[in-house]
């Protein structure tokens, strides 16, 4: 496959998106207009690699109707690698003052994933015409100045046809700085041999997470609530799930669960 770009930097395409006003300008040739930076970051999967070629970008306010904007390194994304706090900027644009409804991903040809060491292409319906549209809602203030991810959860987007072709059906977690509640953690021991899911669940929402390689792990945009977290290795670790139960989240706030230990597993008699 031929790429243009493969940008080493989701931490997890969503997914999620989310906003946050970020600062004031204060500029005054800036009024009537907002900054708005696009960032892309990941949920992750059960894949080794998830290519994603974006080729252009598109925000739409209900006042001024569809605006283009570049995308910063157009080309091949492995978005695998954008998760646990780790993001990309894709575009940086300035818009009218108003509504931000919608937000408008176009992408190219070059869209595969890596399992099992064998790259698959799949295919994204309309994804080259009328592209990866994510509904939204945020105001835009005069001399704002607003972030948005784009939160790709890939295992759930990534779907097998009838026959055998893969095609993404995208699945974007939608939130702001406002309405952002985080947990984050370490798990220990963790090794090369196993791997490990992280899994909150609250009684509205479940995220998952995959630690790095030193088992650090963050998860964003969860509703507030109160949540349960497993650290589940794979059979093959021979370790025990942990589990930490009524984890409180609040917006604006990290939930930090410290260490979390995997056990050696109790076998049944």
């Amino acid at each position: 496959m031929k790429k243009q770009f493969v940008l080493p930097v989701l931490v997890a395409l969503c997914a999620v998106i989310f906003f946050g006003a970020c600062s004031k300008t204060g500029s005054p040739e800036g009024a009537g207009t907002a900054k708005v930076d696009l960032r892309l970051t990941d949920a992750p999967g059960p894949f080794e690699h998830v290519y994603l070629d974006i080729q252009g970008i598109e925000f739409h306010t209900d006042e001024a109707g569809w605006q283009t904007a570049d995308v910063i390194l157009p080309g091949v994304y492995d978005v695998l690698k954008l998760r646990n706090g780790v993001d990309s900027l894709i575009a940086s644009t300035t818009l009218p003052t108003g509504t931000l409804s919608q937000v408008r991903v176009i992408l190219g040809e070059e869209n595969s994933f890596v399992i099992d060491g064998a790259q698959i292409p799949f295919t994204v319906p309309s994804g080259k015409q009328s592209g990866l549209k994510f509904n939204v809602h945020q105001e835009l203030a005069p001399d704002g100045s607003y972030t948005v991810w784009t939160d790709f959860d890939v295992a759930k987007s990534i779907v097998e046809t009838g026959n055998g072709a893969y095609i993404v059906k995208p699945v974007i977690r939608v939130f702001t700085e406002l309405t952002n509640g985080r947990i984050k953690g370490t798990v220990e021991p963790m090794s090369p041999d196993y791997s490990v899911i992280i899994t909150a669940f609250s009684a509205t929402d479940t995220a998952t997470a995959i630690p790095n390689e030193d088992g650090y792990f963050l998860m964003s945009g969860l509703p507030e609530g109160d949540y349960t977290v497993i650290a589940e290795p794979d059979s093959t670790s021979g370790l025990a799930a942990s589990t930490v139960t009524d984890v409180p989240v609040k917006f604006g706030m990290i939930s930090d669960l410290g260490t979390l230990t995997l056990a050696p597993a109790v076998e049944e008699e």
